[in-house]
């Protein structure tokens, strides 16, 4: 008997879903309902000064199995590219600073490159390096990244180093993000060693040992898209419906209906990878207490500008992949990357031309929100001018405005996505969620997310009569 399942939401994480389920032997009929006109979801490649450039996240990382063992299923191993460099800056009383060497996400394990930075004051570095020697105070609970940095290294190494890095990938504040679920590293270094430097140099000589000399990130050259495109290629049997939302999810005597519109999609199974707030409606009336945990999760909005200079126009140097800017300097960006060093096909054959990737917006600052894109603009250069010393006009321009995007993930934000899912699958069994949404944002997680929906979708058939 052939079994059908549908998925919906077409991002990463619902087309590697679909992939896993169309592939499976027996294989499924699957049906993937996308609700706007393309797929891949946050991961978008366009042209820009005639190049491919991302328009949202524009490599992954690589130090984590699942995005790396997909692209070797799908062929694609073969066209890694790495970022040309690794150095980075962080704004420092309006002048960039290097970030310290021997760094982990932020955290630095050299307090004698940390001292040579100047990013933090003589205090910040006393405060420091109290962590080599105070004893372990961890409160026994899931703490924010925040409270965690600074219980062992102070205030300053939070606000300064930590902060501008972590909540640059969850556009958030780092007071109000689980240590446990968006460092796990930090978390768990924490519990083998009352040292966090100690841990975290421990850490760095295995990783090192492991794999010499492997990058930290992968894209492709014709940028992440490539990824999409590849998945959709691979997944000639499926059913996809672009523009089609789903409405209703339906309980029925053999399995699950589906309703978008006018239609409506019978299903044996059904993985719903769409962001929580999506999520929500179609649970309410089968499990409220997942349902209402669900609207419960929160949402940052944020904007990619990408503009183009000609060389001569910026005078200061541009070594480096780009530079960070910490919430107490007051800044509407949050961060730039230096596009033409990061990935130096950019520039196509024009050498001449420099391309930087200007980011805004966090949660709790919606003030880009508010800007027509001529404004937007305006302000961010306003701000990078000086930081740059740049003297003259901008080339090309684009906005890419990602509204409700990044989910926030509490303190605690482990134990509710816990609850979500046992009472998803108390209340509807053979449905399963997947996505950013739950326990990591990012490309290698929520393809993470698609195996483990799958595989449990795909047992739960075994479980139904022949």
């Amino acid at each position: 008997m052939a079994r059908s399942a549908v998925v919906i939401g077409g991002g990463i994480a619902g087309l590697t879903t679909a992939y896993r389920l169309s592939t499976a032997r027996p294989a499924i009929d699957v049906t993937l309902l996308e609700a706007g006109p393309r797929l891949g979801g946050k991961i978008k490649t366009t042209p820009f000064a005639g190049v491919p450039i991302d328009e949202g996240a524009d490599a992954f990382l690589t130090r984590v199995p699942w995005a790396i063992e997909l692209c070797r299923e799908l062929g694609l191993d073969d066209s890694f590219i790495a970022p040309a460099t690794g150095s980075a800056f962080i704004v420092t009383k309006g002048k960039l600073r290097p970030i310290p060497d021997k760094t982990v996400l932020g955290v630095p394990t050299s307090l004698r490159s940390l001292a040579k930075s100047g990013v933090v004051s003589p205090l910040g570095m006393a405060r420091a390096g109290l962590d080599l020697i105070r004893p372990d105070n961890w409160p026994g609970h899931d703490e924010s990244v925040a409270e965690l940095i600074a219980r062992r290294l102070g205030p300053e190494i939070a606000e300064r180093l930590v902060d501008p890095l972590v909540s640059g990938i969850m556009a958030s504040d780092t007071q109000n993000l689980s240590a446990q679920i968006v460092t796990p590293q930090l978390a768990e270094a924490t519990r083998k060693n009352r040292s966090l430097i100690r841990a975290l140099r421990e850490q760095r000589k295995l990783a090192a040992a492991a794999t010499p000399g492997a990058p930290v990130f992968y894209s492709f050259e014709g940028g992440v898209g490539v990824l999409v495109e590849r998945l959709a290629r691979a997944i000639p049997d499926v059913d996809v419906r672009m523009s089609t939302s789903a409405t209703q999810l339906e309980q029925t005597s053999d399995g699950y209906a589906v309703h978008a519109g006018a239609e409506t999609f019978g299903a044996d199974i059904v993985v719903i990878a769409a962001p929580a707030n999506a999520v929500a409606p179609l649970l309410r009336e089968h499990a409220a207490d997942a349902a209402a945990e669900l609207a419960s999760i929160e949402y940052a909005s944020v904007a990619l500008v990408t503009v183009a200079f000609s060389s001569k126009s910026v005078r200061h140097s541009t070594e480096g992949s780009g530079f960070l800017v910490p919430r107490g300097e007051g800044m509407l960006m949050t961060a730039c990357s230096w596009g033409h060093r990061k990935w130096p096909h950019w520039t196509g054959s024009d050498e001449d031309k420099l391309i930087f990737r200007i980011s805004t917006g966090r949660f709790g600052d919606e003030r880009a929100l508010h800007l027509d894109d001529d404004e937007l603009v305006e302000s961010l250069l306003d701000e990078l001018g000086p930081l740059l010393d740049i003297h003259g006009p901008v080339l090309e321009w684009r906005v890419s405005r990602w509204p409700k995007s990044f989910p926030q993930y509490p303190p605690g934000h482990g134990s509710t996505v816990s609850r979500i899912e046992a009472d998803v699958a108390r209340s509807l069994p053979g449905v399963n969620l997947a996505g950013a949404s739950y326990r990591g944002v990012g490309i290698p997680a929520c393809i993470r997310s698609a195996n483990e929906a799958a595989a449990r979708a795909i047992d739960h058939l075994s479980t139904l009569p022949a």
